[in-house]
């Protein structure tokens, strides 16, 4: 069933700001997935036409088609004779455009979930032998540490360590301004836009940390996923370890 979307919706996009740091329609294109992702657009919503989304974000027709477009390649949206542009409801593609902006867990019936993220842990620290390595700087360089848990429903899904180098990041928020959505800040603030991931998946046994954060009992499996994450001049940009339970939700990587 289609759903019209309408003015208070259109109207809770805003119009963008001057400082947004990026090509119009890449930002008009995330800040649509990003409602899709959220559920503000759910399945089946028809999107106002261009001429309404153009006026509400501000920008002109060009750049909404184009944004359109991009979202439809993608599979997120699809555009029907005599209805309009429609949210499909798919997951989003998780190609170089969408790989590593959403946390992929997925429910048993293969659903797309939606995490909250708490912040535990912030720090500004320097790199380490293996950190320097991976992230292709030196020794002893500022980084930010950060310790985030992810809920699910409720439950305790994921806790993840995240490192990304100080110096490309002047300004960097303190911890209670620091954003849930850490990609799409990258992309906004800084022009870094994640465009290719290198992960390493194993499984192990819970350790004492992971039992107390998953709200386990040991003994109890996780998976463990170590990756690093390149911009789109291929340069690394974050380091990530994430460790997560797939008692309640399973982990959803595809290629279309």
């Amino acid at each position: 069933m289609q759903k019209k979307n309408d003015e208070q919706d259109v109207r809770s996009f805003g119009r963008l700001s001057d400082g947004e740091g990026a090509p119009l329609y890449e930002v008009v294109k995330r800040h649509i997935s990003e409602s899709i992702l959220q559920g503000e657009l759910t399945t089946g919503t028809v999107l106002p036409s261009e001429n309404s989304l153009a006026a509400d974000f501000g920008v002109s027709v060009g750049t909404i088609r184009k944004a359109l477009a991009a979202l439809t390649s993608e599979g997120m949206l699809m555009r029907r004779r005599k209805t309009g542009t429609v949210v499909t409801g798919w997951a989003p593609l998780h190609n170089l455009s969408h790989f590593f902006q959403y946390f992929r867990l997925h429910d048993k019936q293969g659903g797309l979930l939606q995490s909250q993220t708490s912040l535990m842990d912030y720090k500004r620290d320097v790199a380490n032998e293996a950190e320097a390595s991976r992230l292709q700087i030196a020794v002893g360089d500022a980084v930010y540490r950060l310790k985030r848990l992810r809920r699910v429903n409720g439950y305790a899904a994921m806790h993840e360590t995240l490192i990304l180098p100080a110096t490309r990041l002047p300004d960097f928020p303190a911890p209670e301004a620091l954003p849930s959505l850490l990609y799409r800040y990258l992309f906004e603030h800084y022009d870094i836009r994640v465009a290719a991931v290198r992960e390493q998946i194993t499984a192990c046994l819970a350790t004492e940390e992971d039992a107390r954060l998953l709200e386990v009992a040991m003994p109890h499996a996780v998976l463990v996923i170590d990756e690093v994450s390149y911009d789109q001049s291929a340069v690394p940009v974050i380091l990530a370890h994430h460790r997560f339970s797939t008692e309640h939700f399973m982990y959803v990587n595809e290629i279309r």
